[in-house]
């Protein structure tokens, strides 16, 4: 009977789905047909009728008529058929988004593998011990990170009409009146013209305080929301693991970081004064939420001592409200909760003094000092609640209140500080020269670094001297982490907690932060003492596939350093180490990238293991399969065993937080997978091989990532040309100029690959339809395993196969590459090539890149036995499939486009269409950037 109901469920949804589709792609037609005209309209139909017959059928008449009328098009037209396209794309995303939420929603009686309620019911089933699951979260970590890159090509205002077309869509499905559905089609009309007349480009280039103020949208819509709510509910889950009697209180293992405001890596734009700026943006998102919800809190605790007892502690705290009130003396609680809000309301002035907190003239109250304090009255309020018969009254707001302050504090999200390797080392050479020393430390070896990094630490007195006059960089370097000091001061020790190290490449890149961290008063004590304090946690970030090979070597290092321990055992006796999946696949290629990954994960974790000191592991993924992307669960699933070990934190960047995050629904969901993934790859790893097993498969990956790697770089590094290539065929420099973020795209203002930022490498070859960064390489690897000479292939075959059923790392692997095939287009790509004059460089390097496309292509369907893309998968296959059709004329309008806009030609709509195209495209792919 379940599974009847289930797969009633998925029909269902599956109509709403096609339904919901339908509908807004008529709303849509009505309102483009409204504001400009029959004839645009008509024009735009015939578009999608010529690019969906040609995209079924591959006839060639079809794909001519479909270049006439493109072709035809004047830059105006095609500004209004490129919109339409890609917001019909948008609309479909929504529409799918939905349909993903009420799928998972049907599927409560059965949950799977990835769902929350899965993983606790495991716990419950394998019968892991009470003690041993409050350990566990006791000792949790889960923090996605989110930060600014330039590929979010969505705007504010149009994010915000497209949560109310979710939630109008969402509505729908509880209605059964048609006067309440025609009442939801008009409101629904309403959004949809809304969107079509709202502007879908930023006029101008984002700024850090935008993109401060962009993410906090996200906590005003769902984070603030929704971790609170998801943390109480799975405290009354686990609740049922506990034994009888007892009273279970989740620890706040949930926390929020960001790099907005803090990522100095390549930004000349950020600098103590985005910082303070990030910082106080946050505590004012934050305490107004705060300070709303107590007030509701007054309005919702009528409780009356006439009826109910009521704690001593908080009559108390009744009697020592300024509220005094004859009409409320019998309401203890709202006395009660009105001095909490005042207090809180001196503690939002005094930490955020000039916010226009307005405060009563008769407000006497002390500022809390600390998040504790506040949370030590709402805690006697829900203790005399549960005590006096009022359990229920404590689960819809003020639970929630209390574990949002346990989770947020006054700061909201933990800003991570980030400054490339270099940049330190300069500012150190200067520090000592301007300091008498008459050498140049840039110019010494690696142990002579050492040696006088460590002789510094040791010294009382600084070389930092408010007398001596030193560069900008030196200034703006030291200025950032006076900033850290004072925000940790005023907001915690949680506001700024990590530095980040980009290109670590040396064990003295890790001993710089720390003596600058010194400079600017963040380390007290000498170095190798048991009374050193560093306030900020120092992070290598191994970028890399170098990089990856040594960190191993460079960790141990630094674990054997005289005195590290006291420094460890001061920040929690742990040690982050981040791990870089973009550079490390611009670097050496997707299969190879994520083969280094894996190997240095495993190394670091017998390392760390053998040296008694916990690692967490920070994963910077982004969108693109080619930066870390796919789905999330399976990803963390394929770590190797004890990589997480109950911590993770990750990276969310780009589109990507619009995709997970604008919905407090879908958000809620990405949370509980991500701490399902999390608590299953811990207590349930999925990598549990026999170790004559694991030792043949990884014999063969390492064969694999060999030929990988030699076929990437032979191409990307190595083929003359090649940078001339992917500079004229993908819209980099169109990419470039646009509004999308604070970061420039490039390095170096240059045209080398190895200067490029790999957000951008990744982006542009997926407008292309390429896709390139996500699979080149693993089909002349496999190909040549299979064909060495001496070799049997159907052994050799076998063996891939046992890996891709036994082996979650080369499962998740193949299946990524599986989807990325299922993007990339060959015929769209070619007319991309032509972007490029000369035609013999041209030919080469795409008759290359088609060569390895189609063995890829042929090796994926000898593994999965099936030549249909997504066999496995049919509900994302039929996505794709269905919005392909929609995307094909917005990259041949692209080509044209930046054809005449590279040839000259200043029009303003030519101008404008170009981002659109982007914009649409990007929301086509939906993983790409």
């Amino acid at each position: 009977m379940i599974k009847k109901h289930v797969a009633s469920d998925m029909v269902s949804a599956e109509t709403r789905l096609s339904d919901n589709i339908q509908l807004l792609g008529s709303l849509l037609d009505q309102a483009i047909q409204q504001v400009e005209g029959q004839a645009a309209f008509d024009q735009i139909a015939a578009i999608r009728q010529a690019a969906t017959t040609f995209h079924q059928t591959h006839d060639q008449n079809a794909s001519l008529q479909l270049e006439q009328l493109l072709a035809a098009l004047t830059p105006a037209q095609t500004v209004c058929v490129v919109r339409a396209l890609s917001y019909y794309k948008h609309l479909v995303n929504l529409a799918e988004d939905l349909y993903g939420q009420q799928l998972a929603n049907s599927h409560t009686h059965t949950p799977v593998a990835g769902m929350l309620a899965h993983s606790i019911s495991q716990l419950g089933e394998d019968g892991v011990p009470a003690q041993a699951i409050q350990q566990f979260f006791a000792d949790a970590l889960v923090s996605p990170v989110l930060t600014a890159h330039p590929t979010e090509v969505q705007r504010k205002s149009v994010l915000d009409i497209e949560r109310r077309i979710v939630e109008l869509l969402a509505a729908r499905m509880h209605m059964h009146a048609q006067a309440q559905l025609a009442r939801n089609s008009l409101l629904l009309q309403g959004a949809v013209s809304a969107l079509w007349q709202t502007r879908m480009l930023r006029f101008s280039k984002l700024t850090v305080v935008n993109e401060i103020e962009n993410a906090l949208t996200y906590y005003d819509s769902t984070f603030l929301h929704v971790i609170p709510e998801l943390l109480q509910d799975l405290e009354r889950d686990l609740q049922a693991l506990m034994p009888a009697g007892s009273d279970y209180h989740l620890p706040a293992f949930l926390r929020m970081g960001s790099w907005i405001g803090g990522d100095r890596d390549g930004n000349p734009f950020v600098d103590g004064t985005t910082l303070r700026e990030a910082v106080r943006l946050q505590a004012v998102t934050l305490l107004r939420f705060y300070l709303d919800e107590l007030a509701e809190l007054k309005r919702e605790l009528g409780v009356s001592t006439r009826l109910i007892a009521v704690d001593e502690a908080v009559m108390a705290l009744a009697q020592a409200s300024r509220d005094q009130s004859a009409h409320r003396m019998d309401e203890p609680y709202r006395l009660a909760l009105n001095g909490v809000h005042d207090r809180l309301l001196v503690t939002a002035e005094s930490l955020l003094a000039g916010c226009g907190w307005r405060i009563d003239d008769d407000v006497q109250a002390d500022p809390y000092d600390s998040p504790q304090a506040l949370l030590q009255p709402l805690q006697a309020i829900a203790d005399s609640l549960h005590k006096h018969h009022g359990v229920a009254l404590i689960y819809p707001r003020l639970g929630k209140l209390i574990k949002a302050i346990e989770s947020f504090g006054f700061h909201l999200a933990t800003v991570d500080i980030r400054q490339s390797s270099d940049v330190h080392e300069a500012v150190i050479t200067e520090l000592l020269q301007k300091a008498g020393y008459e050498f140049d430390y840039a110019a010494f070896n690696e142990d002579e670094k050492i040696g006088i990094l460590l002789e510094e630490l040791k010294q009382p007195r600084l070389l930092f001297s408010p007398f001596q006059q030193y560069s900008e960089l030196v200034h703006k370097e030291i200025g950032v982490l006076e900033a850290v000091r004072e925000m940790r001061e005023r907001f915690g020790c949680h506001a700024v907690r990590q530095y980040i190290i980009s290109h670590t490449e040396t064990l003295s890149d890790l001993l710089e932060v720390a003596l600058l961290q010194r400079e600017a008063g963040l380390l007290r004590g000498v170095w190798g003492s048991a009374n050193i304090q560093v306030d900020l946690n120092i992070v290598p970030l191994f970028e890399t596939i170098a990089d990856l090979r040594d960190a191993p070597m460079i960790m141990g290092k630094w674990l054997s350093l005289l005195g590290i321990r006291h420094v460890i055992r001061n920040q929690g006796s742990e040690q982050e180490v981040m791990l870089g999946y973009s550079d490390s696949n611009k670097d050496g290629g997707f299969l190879t990238s994520n083969w280094e990954l894996y190997k240095a994960e495993i190394s670091l974790v017998e390392l760390f293991q053998q040296a008694k000191v916990k690692l967490r592991l920070f994963h910077g993924r982004g969108g693109t399969v080619g930066r870390g992307g796919g789905p999330t669960y399976q990803a963390i699933m394929a770590q190797p065993q004890g990589t997480v070990d109950g911590q993770i934190r990750l990276t969310e960047q780009g589109e990507i937080i619009a995709n997970k995050y604008a919905d407090p629904v879908v958000g809620r969901q990405h949370l509980e997978t991500l701490i399902a993934a999390t608590l299953d790859a811990s207590l349930f790893p999925a990598d549990q091989l026999e170790p004559a097993r694991r030792r043949a498969f990884e014999s063969v990956m390492e064969t694999l990532s060999a030929t990988a790697m030699t076929s990437y770089r032979s191409l990307v590094y190595e083929t003359p040309g090649f940078a001339e290539y992917f500079f004229n065929t993908t819209p980099i420099e169109e990419i470039a100029g646009l509004n999308l973020g604070s970061r420039p795209a490039s390095r170096k203002s240059t045209r080398r690959i190895e200067d490029l930022r790999a957000i951008p490498w990744g982006f542009s070859w997926g407008q292309c339809r390429l896709l390139l960064p996500g699979w080149y390489g693993l089909g002349s690897a496999i190909h040549q395993y299979l064909h060495q000479a001496g070799s049997n292939k159907e052994t050799r075959l076998g063996l891939l196969r046992e890996m891709l059923l036994g082996w979650p790392i080369f499962k998740t692997l193949i299946n990524n590459v599986d989807m990325v095939l299922a993007k990339t287009d060959l015929i769209v790509a070619r007319h991309y090539a032509h972007l490029l004059p000369d035609r013999s460089l041209r030919e080469e390097i795409f008759s290359r890149i088609e060569h390895e496309h189609q063995l890829t292509t042929q090796v994926v369907n000898l593994l999965l036995g099936s030549s249909q893309r997504l066999a496995s998968q049919p509900v994302l296959a039929k996505s794709i499939r269905d919005r392909l059709p929609y995307l094909d004329p917005l990259n041949h309008l692209q080509v044209e486009m930046i054809q005449r806009y590279r040839n000259g030609e200043t029009d303003e709509k030519l101008k404008l269409a170009i981002p659109l195209t982007i914009n649409g495209i990007a929301a086509g792919l939906r993983n790409t950037g």
